[in-house]
C-alpha cells in the first residue's frame, strides 16, 4: 500500500466541478480527475448546519480534518472519505448556497475578489493512496473516518465496486426505492445508508452459505442483479402471503429472509398462523411481540420474552414456603432461589402468583431441562 500526503488548493479541487447526480451520474472535480461521488457512496447527508461548519473552517484558516483519495487509474481518483465536505465546499464556490460569514449574507459570487481567493487559496490536506482491495479495505477500517461515518455495507460497495453493485443499487438504495416500496412494513432501514442492500445480501447469502463478501466478490462484475432482487420479492412475497401486514409495528426488523431460508417449504397455512399470531399477540405474557414470528415455526419460548415474576411476588412466595425448595425440601435464601411457573406457559400457565413456586437453582434447572 503506497501512501502520500499531498496539499491541494481549494481553487484545484473546484475546477470544472460538475454536479450530475439528478441524472444519476456522478460527481467530479479537480478538472474532472476526480470522482467526488462514485456509485458506491452513500448520498449526501450533511444538513446546513455541517455544511456551513465546513465552510466557516475554510474562512477562518482552521484545519479541517484530512480527507482520503484512492488512485483508480493514471492520473484518476475517487474519494474514499471527505465527501461531504468536498461538496459542501464545491456547491459554494459553484454558487448553490449562500451563509454568513462575519455577519455578512454571502454567496460566492457576491464576494469580493480578495473574499474569494481567500477561500480559493486555502490548501487541503488529501492522502493519496495506490493499493489492491484487500489493502483498501484495511485502510477503510482503520483510518480516523472524520464526519459522518462510513457503514459497513458502504465500506463494501467502495471494494466490490462495478456493474453489478450499480445495478443492485438501482433497487435498494434511493429513499423511494422498489424496495423499500414493496418492504417498508416489514423492514426497520433506510435505503439511503445502505441498510435495505446489506439486509438482503445477508439473507441471501445466509442462503448460500456464503459471507456477504463472498457474494459480492462473485457477482462483481455481472451486468445484473437480477438473481438478489428475484430474492428479495420472493421473501417479501412469502411474508406478506403468511402473515399479511396487520401486525406492522412488530414485523419491522424481525429477519424474514432468514426464516424465509429455514421454513419456506412450511406446510402452515396463513389462516392458521394467522390465528395463532393473534393468540399470541392478546398474551400479556408475551412481552416481546416481534419473536412471535420465529416462535411460529420452531416454537422456541425464547423468542417471547415471557414475563417474569417480579421481586414482590417472589418474596411473598419465598416467605409461604419459608424459604422450602418444594422439591428438594432444602431450605435456601431467597438469593439462591428462582421463580417458576407451576404450571409452564407453553401449558397455559399465566405469570401469577397463585402458579408461582420458588425453587432452588439446580432444581429450577433439572424441571427446565426436562
Amino acid at each position: 500500500m503506497k501512501i502520500e500526503l499531498h496539499q491541494i488548493k481549494i481553487r484545484e479541487l473546484c475546477a470544472n466541478y460538475t454536479d450530475l447526480s439528478i441524472q444519476e451520474e456522478g460527481i467530479t472535480g479537480y478538472n474532472g480527475r476526480l470522482n467526488i461521488r462514485p456509485k458506491y457512496q452513500r448520498e449526501f447527508v450533511y444538513d446546513e448546519k455541517k455544511r456551513n461548519a465546513v465552510m466557516e473552517t475554510v474562512w477562518q484558516g482552521f484545519p479541517l480534518n484530512v480527507m482520503y483519495w484512492v488512485c483508480v487509474a493514471d492520473d484518476q481518483y475517487e474519494v474514499l472519505d471527505g465527501q461531504q465536505r468536498t461538496i459542501s465546499i464545491c456547491s459554494f464556490i459553484a454558487g448553490e448556497y449562500m451563509m454568513y460569514f462575519d455577519g455578512n449574507l454571502l454567496g460566492y459570487y457576491n464576494m469580493t475578489e480578495e473574499q474569494q481567493n481567500r477561500i480559493l487559496d486555502y490548501e487541503l490536506q488529501v492522502y493519496i493512496c495506490e493499493g489492491n482491495d484487500e489493502e483498501k479495505l484495511k485502510w477503510f477500517k482503520t483510518i480516523n473516518i472524520a464526519g459522518e461515518k462510513l457503514t459497513e455495507q458502504e465500506i463494501r460497495n467502495a471494494i466490490y465496486s462495478g456493474s453489478w453493485v450499480t445495478q443492485a443499487k438501482r433497487h435498494f438504495s434511493k429513499s423511494n426505492c422498489v424496495a423499500h416500496k414493496i418492504a417498508s412494513d416489514f423492514m426497520n432501514c433506510k435505503p439511503i445508508r445502505q441498510e435495505y442492500f446489506e439486509t438482503a445480501l445477508h439473507w441471501i447469502a445466509d442462503k448460500q452459505g456464503k459471507t456477504l463478501e463472498q457474494y459480492m466478490a462473485e457477482h462483481q462484475h455481472d451486468t445484473d442483479a437480477d438473481e438478489l432482487w428475484q430474492y428479495f420479492q420472493d421473501v417479501i412475497h412469502w411474508t406478506d402471503k403468511l402473515f399479511g401486514r396487520k401486525y406492522k409495528k412488530e414485523m419491522k426488523g424481525v429477519q424474514w429472509g432468514l426464516l424465509y431460508n429455514q421454513y419456506r417449504d412450511t406446510t402452515l397455512t396463513a389462516t392458521a398462523i394467522s390465528a395463532e399470531v393473534a393468540r399470541l399477540m392478546r398474551d400479556s405474557d408475551v412481552e416481546r411481540k416481534s419473536g412471535i414470528f420465529s416462535y411460529i415455526f420452531d416454537h422456541d419460548i425464547r423468542h417471547l420474552g415471557i414475563r417474569t415474576f417480579d421481586d414482590n411476588t417472589k418474596r411473598e412466595i419465598y416467605e409461604k414456603q419459608n424459604g422450602i425448595c418444594p422439591l428438594c425440601g432444602k431450605h435456601f435464601e431467597i438469593e439462591q432461589m428462582e421463580a417458576d411457573h407451576i404450571t409452564p406457559w407453553v401449558e397455559g400457565g399465566r405469570t401469577i402468583a397463585s402458579n408461582c413456586q420458588m425453587l432452588c437453582r439446580d432444581c429450577n434447572r433439572r424441571k427446565s431441562a426436562k
